[in-house]
């Protein structure tokens, strides 16, 4: 059986529009293999030849005189494309990523291609609203839902968004590993090795406490009360003599 290949995905763009001819200017990406880390990611920072608004200025703080002589997404395309091709994509609010990548591969010339043509998609913000309904489910608040380290978080950024997102979204599912480069200390051919950190749960053993005859009685009390009040319709009551008479 094939290994899954998992890609953590964000970015950062100029607006928040991409229809608007607003333009990613970072992306970062985190890659999972069988849900664990294997140290490879891929980050670019992307010339957006427009402005940047004021307002995305201040989430994450990148300025258009930064990115002035970083590539254009054309010239990052191809090594993009490759890197997501045939993996399960996770992004938080996948339809602003989705739509602004999708806009940067329309511009590009030649075949189109699509983020859904490339790999499949979730949504780790609809998840995260399914699972904890009403509440508020940005990724500062699932860090300390699940107890994930976000300190280093003043300003959004890509590549640490990902890598965050790669943690809570692991402990969101059944595990929790560590995502973050540096994290470990081990290196490979100068390169920070990203090592997996189990979840750790105390060994208490189960405790079990039985109800009392007093309790049991009183338990029966008021279910005689509600079989009377609702004319025999007492569902527990009809449980309990279903498995009376089939001897469960």
């Amino acid at each position: 059986m094939s290994e899954m290949r998992q890609i953590i995905l964000d970015t950062e763009t100029t607006g928040l529009e991409a229809n608007q001819n607003h333009r990613i200017i970072e992306i970062g990406c985190v890659e999972l293999v069988s849900r664990r880390p294997t140290g490879r990611h891929f980050h670019r920072y992307l010339n957006p030849e427009r402005d940047i608004d004021e307002g995305a200025l201040e989430v994450h703080g990148i300025t258009r005189a930064r990115l002035e002589s970083e590539p254009k997404f054309g010239e990052i395309a191809a090594e993009l494309i490759e890197f997501l091709r045939g993996t399960e994509l996770i992004i938080h609010n996948a339809a602003f990523d989705v739509g602004f990548l999708d806009a940067e591969f329309a511009r590009l010339p030649g075949e189109s291609v699509t983020v859904t043509s490339l790999c499949a998609v979730v949504d780790s913000w609809a998840l995260a609203r399914q699972m904890h309904p009403g509440q508020r489910n940005s990724l500062d608040a699932l860090c300390k839902r699940y107890n994930v380290d976000n300190s280093g978080r003043e300003l959004h950024g890509a590549l640490l968004d990902a890598q965050l997102l790669g943690e809570v979204y692991l402990a969101m599912t059944g595990g929790q590993v560590a995502l973050r480069l540096g994290e470990s200390g081990a290196t490979r051919n100068g390169e920070e090795i990203l090592t997996a950190r189990p979840l750790v749960r105390p060994a208490v053993p189960l405790c079990v406490i039985s109800a009392t005859p007093e309790e049991e009685l009183a338990h029966q009390a008021f279910l005689d009360l509600i079989g009377k009040s609702s004319k025999g319709c007492c569902l527990w009551q009809q449980i309990d003599a279903a498995a009376a008479a089939t001897g469960v």
